[in-house]
């Protein structure tokens, strides 16, 4: 296996020869839109050629963060087939060789990897996720609803005969300004315990991509938004990739609503799957509280996907990084323990 840099529009006509439909990520977009963020900046693209023939590509940005560097490529590499755990292996062996001599300030490179390797290594950061939910667009509106599990079929008729709350895509007024959807954004992460990332990251989503991979979903009662999604498309393919909602007893069912609103509108846009970005299994726990939600809008939905794992280049200070991690873990567990 032999990894090759590429420049943009060779990468492109990579892509092409795949004969596959590129995750949003791993389009050239991408890297303008990761750009904006403090700490990115575009790395570059390769393609990984087997006795010569190209078999996988690949769009790297570099991550700024505590003092290191380190390569990041969502959901890639993008292979042309199902690659076993040998090309895998030898793909990854490849890339670690490549950047070593390319770019030595890396530390290493954090991908979609199906196998456990002996060259991988769980991602020192970040919850990455093997399975995932695809709700399937084909067939119009009934047939969407129809092929929902029991329990999704009864909660969206429910949000169609009782929801008030009124549907539009609204991603020309979101991209003119994102403050109204912030607010709710906001909420959300009081509500649900996390960190939102700054407006004007979500902003630039939804103007770098542009209408074509990039569509905001809201629903609004009285004028005033209260639930919404962020969707990427990148050919037949759409994936949720962020959704937020104001709390209240109208919650569910609006967002039950508003999902299938968006399959319906995604449908007759030309997609014909819509991935909903993961659910917890074996391999990540933490996130099984997930599952009972996303699952419901797809009878069999379900499917297998290559988690991220990390391809140290730096295997010293690679380790050095994960025994800080350890302790700081330790001491978190001490504090939250005293508390």
């Amino acid at each position: 296996m032999q990894v090759k840099k590429l420049a943009r529009e060779e990468y492109e006509a990579a892509l092409t020869a795949l004969g596959v439909n590129a995750p949003v990520e791993q389009l050239p977009v991408w890297q303008e839109f990761e750009s904006t963020i403090p700490g990115r900046s575009p790395w570059g693209f390769v393609s990984f050629e087997d006795q010569g023939a190209l078999v996988a590509a690949a769009s790297f940005v570099q991550y700024e963060t505590h003092g290191y560097r380190y390569l990041r490529a969502h959901h890639a590499p993008v292979w042309g087939h199902e690659p076993s755990a040998a090309e895998e292996h030898a793909a990854m062996e490849a890339l670690a060789s490549f950047v070593r001599a390319e770019d030595k300030r890396q530390v290493f490179a954090r991908l979609a990897v199906k196998h456990e390797l002996p060259v991988t290594r769980p991602c020192l950061s970040t919850l990455p996720y093997d399975m995932t939910v695809v709700i399937d667009l084909t067939g119009g509106d009934d047939e969407i609803l129809a092929r929902m599990k029991p329990r999704g079929r009864r909660d969206v008729r429910k949000a169609l005969r009782e929801c008030q709350v009124s549907f539009a895509d609204e991603t020309e007024l979101a991209t003119s300004s994102f403050d109204e959807y912030y607010e709710v954004m906001i909420e959300t992460a009081a509500r649900d315990g996390f960190t939102p990332a700054p407006c004007e990251e979500y902003r630039n989503m939804l103007r770098i991509l542009g209408p074509e991979h990039c569509r905001l979903f809201a629903g609004r009662l009285d004028g005033q938004v209260i639930t919404w999604t962020l969707a990427t498309i990148s050919g037949e393919r759409a994936t949720r990739y962020y959704g937020a909602s104001r709390s209240g007893s109208a919650r569910a069912l609006a967002t039950d609503r508003l999902i299938y609103f968006e399959c319906c509108e995604l449908s007759r846009m030309g997609c014909t799957e819509y991935d909903q970005m993961g659910i917890g299994s074996d391999f990540q726990p933490a996130t099984k509280s997930l599952n009972t939600f996303k699952t419901k809008f797809a009878k069999d939905g379900e499917r297998c996907i290559a988690p991220d794992r990390d391809v140290p280049f730096k295997r010293g200070f690679y380790s050095a990084l994960h025994k800080v991690k350890d302790v700081r873990g330790a001491l978190r567990a001490m504090k939250n323990k005293e508390d």
